[in-house]
C-alpha cells in the first residue's frame, strides 16, 4: 500500500497517464511523450520492493526511473521535490487577473501557458495532445486559465474533482501576480483543494513531502 501523499498524487495522475503496472506494493506511471514527473515514475511503498523489474520497463520504454517516496531512496539522488498540501485561499493584491474554466478546445492554449510556466514550451504541443486523448470522457477533470490585466493568459491548472473538494497537481502561472486568483478559483469549485508546489512556494497546511529520485547504477541492476 502507497503512502497517503502518494496515493493522492496517483489518483490524480493515473487516469492521465498512458501505461500502468504495480509490482510488491509500487506503483509506475510511464507517459512516453510528456515530461510531467507525476506522469513518469514509480511510487514507492514504505517497503521499498526490488526495483529491478519496475526501472527495467521503465528503460525499454527510454524514460529515466524516476523513483518517487515521502522518504530518501537508499542509493538513489533526489532530483526534484514538492510539497503536497491543504490551500486557503488569500486575498491576492489587485493585480488585474481574471480565471475562467475553458473547454478542451482551447488544450493547445493551457498546455502553452503551463509548459512556459514551467520553462518547458518546447513540449506544450505533445501535452496538448495527449491531455485531448486522456481527458476525453473524463468529467471530474477542469481547465483553468488565467488572464492578465492587458489580457494575455498567464496561469494554467487542471482540477479534478475528489470526495473532500479538488486537487490541483498541474499547475503553473508565468506571472506570480496570477497565483492566488488561480488557486483561489480552484478552491471555489468545491470548497476545498488540495495542490502540490514546490517547497516555500505557498503557505500550505496538513503538508506532506514527495521526494523524485534517480537511482544509482548499483540500485538499478
Amino acid at each position: 500500500m502507497l503512502p497517503p501523499v502518494l496515493t493522492e498524487l496517483t489518483n490524480y495522475f493515473s487516469p492521465l497517464s498512458t501505461f500502468q503496472r504495480e509490482e510488491g506494493g509500487a506503483l509506475t506511471l510511464l507517459t512516453p511523450g510528456v515530461n510531467v514527473l507525476g506522469l513518469n515514475a514509480t511510487y514507492l511503498p514504505d517497503d521499498v520492493p526490488d526495483l529491478c523489474s519496475a526501472l527495467a520497463w521503465h528503460r525499454a520504454q527510454d524514460l529515466p526511473p524516476l523513483l518517487a517516496s515521502p522518504s530518501p531512496v537508499p542509493g538513489a539522488r533526489e532530483m526534484a521535490a514538492l510539497q503536497v498540501g491543504t490551500f486557503t485561499p488569500a486575498e491576492p493584491q489587485d493585480s488585474g487577473a481574471v480565471v475562467e474554466q475553458i473547454s478542451r478546445l482551447h488544450l493547445q492554449k493551457w498546455a502553452g501557458v503551463l509548459t512556459a510556466a514551467h520553462g518547458t514550451p518546447e513540449w506544450a504541443t505533445s501535452l496538448a495532445r495527449h491531455l485531448a486523448a486522456r481527458l476525453e470522457g473524463q468529467r471530474e477533470y477542469v481547465l483553468l486559465l488565467a488572464y492578465g490585466g492587458a489580457g494575455e493568459a498567464v496561469g494554467a491548472l487542471l482540477w479534478r474533482a475528489t470526495k473532500s473538494g479538488g486537487a490541483a497537481h498541474l499547475w503553473g502561472v508565468t506571472d506570480s501576480a496570477a497565483q492566488l486568483p488561480l488557486l483561489n478559483a480552484a478552491w471555489a469549485l468545491a470548497g476545498g483543494l488540495r495542490v502540490s508546489a514546490l517547497p516555500g512556494e505557498l503557505d500550505l497546511s496538513e503538508v506532506g513531502r514527495v521526494r523524485f529520485s534517480l537511482p544509482s547504477a548499483e540500485t538499478a541492476d
